[in-house]
Order: C-alpha cells, then sequence, then structure tokens
C-alpha cells in the first residue's frame, strides 16, 4: 500500500513536471524586424528586457543567439543584453519570394536550460529592378489577326516583393497596341499585348517596341525589353499586272520561238504569297498552238508560224496566279504586221482559144486577179506587152477581160503568145505571170460584145438566205428569172457560177434557170463566228460577157452544243476571302451563234456560291464565280461543283464541267493543347534525359499554318532544369533535381505554328523526394567537465534536422543503452544530454557518448556525433541544504514554474528520479509512467521528426 501511494505521488510529481516542461516548451516567440541591407552591429532589441531577464543574467548563463538555418546572423552582447546584426541580411537571399521573410532563432540559456523562441522580420526594401529574361522578344503575328486579339507576352522578374515587386507594364506609344498588366494565379504580375487596329503587311512589316516593367518602389525601378512584332503575310493580295492591256505588232514572218514580249505582274505579298506564276487564260486552241507563256519569267513566245492573210490580230488573255490561289486577269493584243509574203495570183475562169480576124473588141479571156497581202503589199498593177493588138480591161472586183484591141490579120500572124503580168506594190515587189496563146481564125460576123462599156464593183447583186445543213441537191432560187435572163439563153451564152477559191458549193440548172445546192454547206465551217454568214458569188455569161453578183446567206441552227475546253476546272480560293469576291470562269464554246450560242451559266446548288453571266467585248458570254458565305478549310476544305452552259435553241442545248474548289487555308486557328494542365511527379534522385512528361497540342490548319513546334514560354531556358523537344513535345531533364531546394516546378509551355499564332499550357512536376540527405546535428553547447554528485547536470545541447520530407525526414536519437546519460527534447529539434544519476569519479572518470540521428527513410540514413564526457568532483559543499533547494522527499507540491536542482550526498538513493525517464517521448509511442522491465530498453531512445 505504501509502494502504491509513492508511486501515485511520483506520477504527480512527473505530471507537473511535464507540464511545466511543454509550457517551457512553446512560449509565445519574441517578434522583431528590420529592413534588408541594414549594416552590420546594427541594433535590433534589447533582449535582458524583453525577456523578462534580469541585469547580468545573460552573461552569468552563457546565453547564446542560435538561427534555425544555423548560420550565425546575429550577434548577442551579453553584457549589454543587446540584439545585434552580425551582418547585412539580403532578404531575397534568406528567402528568395517568400513573403512574409521571417528569421527564426532561439535564446538558449543555460543553469538551468532553458529557450526562448524569436521572430526576426526582415523587410524588403527596393534594392532590385524588374528584368526581363530576355533582353528582345520576337513576336508573329498574322496580318489578318482581328483587332482585340490578346497575344502573351513572357514576364519581367523582380526579386522584391509587395509594393516594391513588379506592379504593371506598359508599352512605348503606338498606334496598333496596347499592354494590359493581368494577375497569374501564382501571384506574379504578366503582361498581354492586346492588338487595337487591324494589320497590313505591305503597309507596316514590322513594329519596335518597348515593353516597360515598373515596380511600385519609392523611386520606382523599371526594366525594359524590346518587343519585336513580325507581321506574317496572309494571302489578302492579288497579282496585279503591270500594264493591262498589253499592245504589241509582231511582223508575221517572224521565226519560231520569237519573243513576243515580257509581262509582269506584282504581287505585294510576301514568300509564297507573292510569288507569281503566269499562264494563258481562256485560250483557244489556236491560241494554245501559237503562243506560249513561261509561267516563271512571263515571257510570250511564238510556237506557231504566224500567217497574216488568216489571222490579222490576236486578243490574248493571261493569268497571274500567286501560291495562295488569288488570281489577276490581264490581256495582250497582238497585232500580225503583213509582209508582202504573197505573190499575186490570177484566176482565169474563162479562155477563148480562137479568135476571128476581123473582129475587134473579141473577148480572149476573163480572168480574176488576188494579192493576199494588205495595204501596198496587197495593191496589184495588171499588165501585158505593149507590142500586142490586146488590151486589158477592168470589170468587177478584181476581174479583168483580155480584148482584141483591133482587127486581126490571120495571114500576117496566125497566133499570139500573150504573157498577163501582175505585180504588187510591195517591197520587195512580188509578181505573177500567165501565158495565154491565142489562135487567129477566119472572119465570124458575129463577134461578142459588151453589154456594158465598163463594170464596177457597185453593181447591184441579188440575195438569198438558206439554212445551214440544207441536203445537197435542194433549191436555192430561180437565178435566171431573178436577174431577168431567159431560160434559154443560159445555155447558149455557157452560163456557170464562180465562187472564190474554185470551190464549187453551188450548181446552176440550165435547163430550169434554177440555183441548187451543190453540197451540205456547213456555216461554221465556211464561216466560224462571223455573222452574219454570207456566200458571195458571180454568175457569168459569155457572148457577150455579162456578170452578175449574188448573195447567199446561211443561217445558223442549233447543231453544236456548249463545250467546255476543260473537263475540270481547278479553283484555289484562300479560306479568309470576302463574301462578294467574284472569280473568273472559264468560258465554253459553242460555235452556233445568235439565240443558239451560250447565253447563261448556271452552277449545281450549294451555299456558297453563284454564278454570274457577264457579257465580253467580243460578244461571247463568260461566267463568273461570286462568294456567298465566307468559307472555313477546317469545316469543308473542297467543294466539288458543276458549271452549265446553256444556249437558247430549240430545243435547248447545253455543255458542264466539272469545278473543284480548293479551300487555301490560311493561319486562322492557333495551337490547342490537349490539357490546359499538365500534372506529373518525377523522383529527384531521376538521371539526366528521363522522360518527364510529352505534351501535344492540335493545330486544325493544314501545311506550314498547322505545323507546331514546342518551346518554353516563361522563364529563362538557362535556369531550368528541363528542356523540350520542339518537335514532338518531350519534356526531359537536363539538369539534376534537388526536392530539398525545389519541390516542384510550374513550367509554361507554348506551341507556335508556322504562322506566328501560339497556345500555351502549364506543366505542374512535382518532385518526389528521396533519402538522399543524412540527418545533420549540430552542438550548440558541451560541457567539458560534469560534477559527479549532479544528476540531470546538462552535459551538451544540439539540433538535429534532415531536410528530406515525410519518413525521410523523420529521426531517431539515440545514445548507448548502458551510459549514465539521458537525451531530453527541448524545443523544436534542440536536445540536451543530461546525466541520469550521479557518476563516480573514483569509479569512472570518463564516458564516450555517441549520439545517434537515424531516419526513417529507405533506406534508412544516420548520423553519429562523438562526445567525451568527464567526470569533475562535486562542487557543492557538505552541510545543511540551502533554502531555495526543494525537499522532493515529501509530499509537497512545486511551487515554481522552473526546474530545480538537487545535490544529493553519496548514500542518497535514486529511486525516487525514475519517474523522469518515461518523460521522454520515443517513436514506439511510450506511455507515461515508470520504468519497467518492457520499457526500460528504450529509455535512452528519443523519436521526433
Amino acid at each position: 500500500m505504501e509502494t502504491l501511494e509513492r508511486i501515485q505521488q511520483n506520477r504527480q510529481v512527473m505530471t507537473f513536471i511535464l507540464i511545466v516542461f511543454l509550457s517551457q516548451a512553446h512560449p509565445a516567440p519574441i517578434r522583431y524586424s528590420v529592413l534588408e541591407e541594414t549594416e552590420s552591429v546594427s541594433f535590433i532589441a534589447h533582449l535582458t528586457k524583453d525577456l523578462g531577464l534580469g541585469i547580468g543574467e545573460l552573461a552569468a548563463r552563457s546565453a547564446q543567439v542560435v538561427c534555425d538555418d544555423d548560420k550565425q546572423r546575429l550577434l548577442l552582447d551579453r553584457q549589454t543584453g543587446d540584439l545585434l546584426l552580425r551582418e547585412k541580411l539580403d532578404r531575397e537571399d534568406i528567402c528568395g519570394p517568400v513573403e512574409p521573410c521571417v528569421l527564426h532563432f532561439q535564446v538558449f540559456l543555460e543553469t538551468p536550460v532553458q529557450f526562448f523562441e524569436g521572430e526576426l522580420l526582415i523587410q524588403d526594401i527596393n534594392d532590385h529592378s524588374p528584368v526581363f529574361p530576355n533582353r528582345e522578344m520576337l513576336l508573329k503575328i498574322p496580318e489578318n489577326s482581328q483587332p482585340g486579339t490578346v497575344f502573351p507576352l513572357k514576364l519581367a522578374q523582380d526579386l522584391d516583393v509587395g509594393s516594391n515587386g513588379l506592379q504593371k507594364y506598359t508599352i512605348s506609344p503606338n498606334s496598333h497596341f496596347h499592354v494590359v498588366t493581368r494577375n497569374h494565379s501564382e501571384g506574379n504580375k504578366y503582361p498581354d499585348l492586346v492588338q487595337d487596329k487591324a494589320l497590313d503587311r505591305e503597309e507596316q512589316p514590322e513594329f519596335s517596341l518597348t515593353l516597360m516593367a515598373l515596380d511600385g518602389g519609392s523611386p520606382p525601378r523599371s526594366g525594359t525589353s524590346m518587343l519585336r512584332i513580325l507581321i506574317m503575310d496572309v494571302n489578302d493580295n492579288a497579282p496585279e499586272f503591270v500594264h493591262t492591256p498589253y499592245e504589241v505588232q509582231v511582223l508575221e514572218n517572224i521565226p519560231l520561238d520569237s519573243p513576243i514580249l515580257t509581262v509582269l505582274a506584282r504581287d505585294v505579298d510576301a514568300g509564297n504569297f507573292g510569288t507569281v506564276s503566269y499562264g494563258l487564260f481562256q485560250a483557244s486552241e489556236e491560241i494554245k498552238q501559237t503562243f506560249s507563256i513561261n509561267e516563271v519569267t512571263g515571257e510570250i513566245r511564238l510556237t506557231k508560224k504566224l500567217d497574216f492573210e488568216q489571222i490579222k490580230s490576236y486578243h490574248v488573255e493571261i493569268e497571274a496566279t500567286d501560291g495562295g490561289g488569288l488570281s489577276g486577269k490581264g490581256t495582250v493584243a497582238i497585232e500580225v504586221a503583213d509582209v508582202n509574203d504573197n505573190a499575186p495570183e490570177i484566176t482565169i475562169p474563162s479562155l477563148t482559144c480562137s479568135i476571128p480576124e476581123n473582129a475587134p473588141e473579141t473577148v480572149v479571156s476573163i480572168f480574176r486577179i488576188r494579192d493576199r497581202d494588205s495595204g501596198d503589199n496587197g495593191r496589184m498593177v495588171c499588165s501585158i506587152p505593149g507590142n500586142l493588138p490586146f488590151i486589158l480591161k477592168p470589170t468587177l472586183k478584181n476581174f479583168y477581160t483580155l480584148v482584141t484591141e483591133s482587127p486581126l490579120d490571120r495571114e500576117s500572124r496566125a497566133e499570139y503568145n500573150i504573157t498577163i503580168t501582175v505585180t504588187d506594190m510591195g517591197t520587195p515587189r512580188l509578181k505573177t505571170q500567165h501565158n495565154i496563146t491565142v489562135l487567129v481564125s477566119d472572119v465570124n460576123d458575129n463577134a461578142p460584145a459588151f453589154t456594158q462599156t465598163s463594170y464596177t464593183p457597185g453593181s447591184e447583186a441579188v440575195r438569198y438566205s438558206m439554212p445551214e445543213e440544207t441536203e445537197s441537191g435542194s433549191f436555192v432560187a430561180t437565178l435566171a428569172k431573178d436577174l431577168g435572163l431567159r431560160v434559154g439563153e443560159l445555155a447558149t451564152r455557157g452560163a456557170r457560177i464562180h465562187y472564190k477559191g474554185n470551190k464549187q458549193l453551188l450548181q446552176l440548172d440550165v435547163t430550169t434557170g434554177n440555183l441548187l445546192l451543190y453540197e451540205k454547206l456547213d456555216r461554221e465551217v465556211l464561216c466560224g463566228a462571223t455573222d452574219p454568214c454570207i456566200l458571195h458569188f458571180q454568175l457569168l455569161l459569155e457572148n457577150p460577157v455579162q456578170f452578175f453578183q449574188a448573195d447567199l446567206q446561211l443561217t445558223d441552227i442549233n447543231d453544236h452544243s456548249p463545250e467546255f475546253l476543260e473537263r475540270e476546272m481547278l479553283l484555289k480560293i484562300p479560306e479568309n476571302v470576302q463574301t462578294g469576291t467574284v472569280f473568273p470562269l472559264k468560258i465554253a464554246q459553242d460555235f452556233d451563234i445568235g439565240s443558239n450560242t451560250i447565253q447563261n451559266y448556271t452552277i449545281s446548288p450549294n451555299s456558297h456560291f453563284h454564278v454570274v453571266t457577264h457579257n465580253r467585248g467580243d460578244g461571247r458570254k463568260y461566267p463568273e464565280l461570286v462568294l456567298d458565305k465566307p468559307l472555313d478549310r477546317e469545316e469543308g476544305p473542297e467543294l466539288s461543283l458543276t458549271l452549265t452552259a446553256l444556249d437558247s435553241g430549240a430545243p435547248p442545248r447545253s455543255g458542264t464541267t466539272a469545278v473543284r474548289i480548293e479551300v487555301v487555308d490560311i493561319n486562322d486557328n492557333a495551337p490547342e493543347f490537349l490539357q490546359s494542365v499538365y500534372e506529373v511527379q518525377i523522383p529527384e534522385n531521376s538521371p539526366l534525359n528521363s522522360l518527364v512528361v510529352a505534351v501535344s497540342a492540335r493545330d486544325l490548319d493544314a501545311g506550314t499554318n498547322g505545323n507546331v513546334a514546342y518551346a518554353l514560354f516563361q522563364g529563362d531556358e538557362a535556369t531550368q532544369p528541363f528542356v523540350i523537344d520542339e518537335i514532338t513535345g518531350e519534356i526531359r531533364l537536363k539538369r539534376a533535381l534537388d526536392f530539398e531546394a525545389t519541390r516542384y516546378y510550374n513550367v509554361e509551355i507554348a506551341a507556335t505554328d508556322g504562322g506566328g499564332l501560339s497556345g500555351k499550357c502549364t506543366v505542374v512536376i512535382k518532385v518526389v523526394d528521396v533519402n538522399d540527405n543524412v540527418p545533420e546535428l549540430t552542438m550548440s553547447t558541451l560541457t567539458s567537465s560534469t560534477p559527479e554528485n549532479s544528476p540531470e547536470t546538462v552535459v551538451a545541447v544540439f539540433s538535429v534536422s534532415d531536410p528530406d520530407s515525410g519518413d525521410n525526414g523523420r529521426m531517431v536519437c539515440s545514445i548507448q543503452n548502458d551510459l549514465p546519460f539521458l537525451l531530453k527534447p527541448t524545443f523544436k529539434n534542440f536536445y540536451t544530454l543530461v546525466t541520469e544519476r550521479p557518476l563516480d569519479r573514483e569509479s569512472r572518470a570518463e564516458y564516450n557518448v555517441t549520439i545517434t540521428v537515424t531516419d526513417m527513410g529507405t533506406p534508412r540514413l544516420k548520423t553519429q556525433h562523438n562526445i567525451t564526457a568527464s567526470v569533475g568532483r562535486c562542487s557543492v559543499p557538505e552541510g545543511p541544504f540551502p533554502d531555495h533547494l526543494l525537499d522532493v522527499s515529501g509530499t509537497g507540491t512545486l511551487s515554481q514554474s522552473y526546474q530545480y536542482e538537487v545535490c544529493l550526498t553519496g548514500g542518497s538513493g535514486t529511486r525516487e528520479f525514475k519517474c523522469l525517464k518515461p518523460l521522454v517521448p520515443n517513436i514506439m509511442g511510450e506511455g507515461v509512467g515508470t520504468d519497467t522491465e518492457e520499457n526500460s530498453n528504450f529509455r535512452n531512445h528519443l523519436g521526433f521528426s
């Protein structure tokens, strides 16, 4: 029963001591503040007064100041009690961006051991200017970017905090941009460039601006960076020809491959959008065969011989197309200049081989002359030798008659060889000669005679009309009746139809006087596009000679359908083209004329385009495609339509071609990351070049506009422990990580396409701690000699730390079990090594104590520190105890909340103090109580974190 009461009393004492101990371990800290960069040895506070200590107590109790980071930043004058700065304090070096910046320190006193916690607030001063990571930023902005578009810029860094830190951004005055300052989720301020006005690369291809970051200090500090903005070209300009129309004159006899002229179109866009290629537009087969154009230089060359007599001029349409599909049109008017390359021609439809000798004015021959050249080259002189009894008489439209000038004498000359010479007036002069042999016969009383003394081209002609493709042999007209001739004289006078070129298109029935078709007549073959199509022919009679002019007009029938030269047209249209934009299309051909030819164009139903039909200057109709609705390549990259050309015949005919429209991409989509925030963990001991994460961004644009390049966006890449592959987006480790230095990284990634647009994402990289730091032990106080009769005497005061986290940073502190010493936690990882019981110097004068600190990580790391404790003689004199010492053998209560010293005689027992041992907590969680066999093994082990 007595034993139980004693145990209960001991527990009460132990519990009270624990309460006293804990209350002393966690007093309210004393707090001071000082401006950073204050000079060393500057006064901070008077500790003696603030701690409630007596004068001289700091010196008497060997007071010292210890900082948490184990660096001696503070100085304690024990004599005056003043707390001083040992050195200048740099807030940015001590705390970095952490605010507030608090330096934790402890004031340690001995005899008895006592700790006071202190905090020194280091106040920021404006000693740093904002600094941009790069002296120059390059920003690429497409010129079609709309006002209001926001472009993130790289932020500046200011090591100061609060109002001394970065507060806002400004940009040099300009008419196109302003800057907005925004708050980052991490508290940083970053700039956004906002577009105010539409851009035009052709007007201003580049901007050089100054971005300024300002803090809020007094006076304020600032930092600048040059912002160079490149305006990226979009295809907003079509090529334009320098001249249109081009006019050139070429000789018809120039050799093949001769250059005709070089056209030039300019496109003020850049790069591929400003590269122009040339081609023929809406060219007929004749033009395609005759001319070629170099698609790069624009030089037009001759590929087929010219013939002025066939085609006197060419109207060539040319097209200049840029790399983005926009095109411009031009016209080249090529006039073929005649050269005298055609000799005159003689056609003799009538020749009398024998004439009577006594018949003057007798018609020997009727012939026609022509020269297909023009001007002087086509003007002709017709002659015969002057020593012959014949003369030439002009009759009708280059028709001549060769007649006898006077009676002939057969007996004198029975035969004449007459040379008809036709000479043109060109240079050089060309001539043609034709020989006629005339025999003189006996007298003939009925000589031929002209019914007119002269014939002129102005004689009125009879006119007929009939549809083309009428069957051969069909009736045209009663020609004899219409000309006032008797049917019977047609045969006697040798009536016949003459048509230029000696083609037999018509025939005369001399028995009826009817004009008939000799063959089917194709209006398109005979006249082409000429309207009206008129065949000029002559009725020739002899005895006497008579000419009648007649015309046959062939009327068109709808026997041809419209036909496109190409089965498919390809049109490249940029997706940013404005509604209402017109795109010329290639025309169809219809050999018919009038209402039977093309009258209208239509396009298959669609929501983006309609077709308008226009009249060309030459009478042909051509189609234009008009954009009704904006295009979006990402929504529909291609349209397939059908263009139809219709005539107005009865029934109408039509022709079609496919129109394939490729929507050309412009850079109207910025890259987008699949995730706006990537979160990833990586062990701090990962080897270099380890893959951290692969980010991915998509861009709906095509080609270079859709090619994405990755880069670290904010911060200086030289300070980053990561590198990103600009093609794959893989982020890899380029420098060793240290969890204790930096526990996580917020890495901003930019994905930029080939057109300058970019998207952003954030990668949060959490560094996972590994047990790579051994515990550290710092000895604050070490007593050189311990009196032999003084239990609970402080031998050493030390602190332990482990920068690892979690179990890696939790520690167990222990000493050998067979030593008369205890470890006691005091304050915030500070511990005291005390004697457990009185020592006996005569038994053992020296102890080697090994303090072992082991962490709980995997693998477990430990640190050991050896202390040599010498045992000295008792310093307390023999005799009665002083009044201030407390007798703990009774049942009274403790009256003071501080530690008492008890000095016992050599014969005193130690059982009374066993209650102190369970006060020390350990990682096994022992409870409070007396020492037993079960827990006695842990009496010198302390666990803490």
